[in-house]
């Protein structure tokens, strides 16, 4: 994908980071381990920190620490403090602010209450201004995310039933969220009343298990059973499970971008499997833009099922002719500023075999910058390639996302300011092509639920004009 950032594990300057990623488990003696497991089937969702939060009926116990799951784990004198028959776990990519240890999660707070952990996927659109009226009213914050914004909510709410205060405090909240909470005894799973984040129910061996993306069950031998429903709060304690909802939106924004580029492609989200739906979009895209061509290749590795789709709809013959590093770190710099170009070099490699005297298709997933895409054009004309023809599965995107993702504001997308014929120009492809909104809506399930804002700027919430990515710490 050409986005944007270099902290991630692998990734250029260019690269959108991922969401967070949330598990859960209660009813198992080992929930800390199965945890443990979903959290790496869910790496992709977040690399910066890590941490795991468990409870045995009369206390909770919590390690985190930054980095990817193994390295936060590989002490093995961790996982055995981590005993009890419930567990949440979180990988962590910030949108927003600083990356340190404090701002890792689960976050573990003590108050009227006893003890409560939380882990969270999600922008809160108005954290800014709830932290500022708590601050005037005495709050004292250990952490700059905006997830302990909702634990000070709990904790002051004057509702009288702890189900009730949960509902009080999320429903303060504007934007995109999933939780998990943790208590001695009680796990309770919340999605948004927009739905904007996925999250599903799956079960193993009758203990439930939660999950932003169903390739954690798969991975832990749980059993998918449904989705956690827009506006769903979930309660499971030994005794029973139930269900208690938010008042609703107004309308469904399921983040079409998980279907285009986040979740796994062997997840189901948003009740659909990741990869029926990019194979659609690639479909969509041969239909709407089509090329005399011998060979379509994606970019890997996020734009490789669209690029099959593309092809079988197209009758052209897919290959793999780009092969991505996936041991590049997160600590690689071009040693000259000329040299940036290093960043793209030594992450993906063209097979000249594939590519020399070939009119090659090049599907990407998304554009945001144009820097990195340029640089893998060039990469495949240095290979031999006869003509490059780059082809989109997604619109152009135009408008900044204040739910969750990491797109910058208008000045830094290339198609806010560049048409596409500049913007072919810039990359230096033969041909340029996006999928428009309509095609990418009718390869996606349910339409009219899908949150467009970065393409269309049709936001589902008012435009928050004051908010600032830099006034706390938000979570993917």
């Amino acid at each position: 994908m050409d986005t944007m950032t270099r902290t991630c594990l692998g990734a250029t300057e260019e690269e959108l980071r991922e969401f967070c990623g949330v598990v859960g488990v209660f009813g198992d003696d080992r929930a800390a381990e199965k945890v443990y497991l979903g959290l790496y089937a869910l790496q992709h969702r977040g690399q910066e920190s890590a941490g795991i939060a468990a409870a045995d009926g009369r206390r909770v116990d919590v390690h985190r620490g930054t980095g990817l799951v193994w390295s936060v784990f590989k002490d093995p004198a961790v996982m055995p403090r981590l005993s009890g028959s419930a567990a949440i776990g979180h990988n962590r990519y910030s949108t927003t602010g600083s990356t340190g240890l404090d701002n890792a999660q689960p976050i573990v707070v003590q108050c009227n209450l006893g003890t409560i952990a939380a882990a969270h996927n999600g922008t809160i659109v108005n954290a800014g201004e709830l932290r500022r009226r708590m601050e005037e009213e005495g709050s004292i914050f250990k952490t700059t995310t905006d997830s302990e914004i909702v634990m000070h909510l709990i904790a002051k709410s004057k509702r009288r039933s702890f189900e009730e205060k949960i509902a009080d405090a999320l429903s303060q909240l504007d934007g995109a969220y999933c939780f998990l909470f943790l208590t001695p005894d009680r796990l309770i799973a919340a999605r948004d009343p927009y739905g904007f984040r996925p999250l599903c129910l799956g079960e193993r061996d009758g203990s439930p298990v939660v999950a932003s993306e169903s390739c954690a069950l798969d991975i832990m031998g749980a059993q998918y059973v449904r989705g956690i429903e827009p506006g769903e709060i979930l309660f499971i304690d030994r005794n029973e499970h139930f269900s208690a909802f938010l008042p609703p939106a107004g309308r469904k924004a399921f983040c079409v971008f998980e279907y285009i580029y986040f979740s796994r492609p062997d997840s189901i989200i948003f009740g659909e499997k990741v990869d029926k739906a990019r194979r659609f979009l690639g479909r969509e895209l041969a239909r709407e833009a089509p090329v005399e061509a011998d060979v379509v290749i994606g970019v890997p590795d996020s734009a490789n099922t669209a690029a099959l789709g593309y092809a079988r709809q197209s009758g052209i013959p897919f290959d793999f002719g780009l092969i991505r590093n996936h041991y590049v770190g997160r600590t690689f710099i071009a040693p000259h500023q000329d040299e940036r170009d290093l960043d793209v070099k030594v992450k993906f490699n063209p097979v000249v075999g594939i590519i020399k005297d070939k009119r090659v298709v090049l599907v990407e997933d998304s554009i945001v910058r144009g820097t990195t895409l340029r640089q893998i054009v060039q990469l495949i004309r240095n290979a031999g390639a006869a003509a490059v023809h780059v082809r989109v599965s997604a619109p152009p995107i135009r408008f900044p996302c204040f739910y969750g993702i990491d797109i910058p504001d208008e000045a830094h997308l290339i198609a806010a300011s560049q048409s596409v014929e500049e913007i072919r120009r810039h990359m230096g492809a033969d041909t340029l092509a996006y999928l428009s909104v309509e095609g990418m809506l009718r390869a996606v399930p349910a339409p009219g639920d899908q949150c467009t804002a970065c393409f269309t700027g049709d936001y589902p919430t008012p435009r928050p004009e004051t908010f600032r990515k830099d006034q706390f710490d938000g979570n993917k």
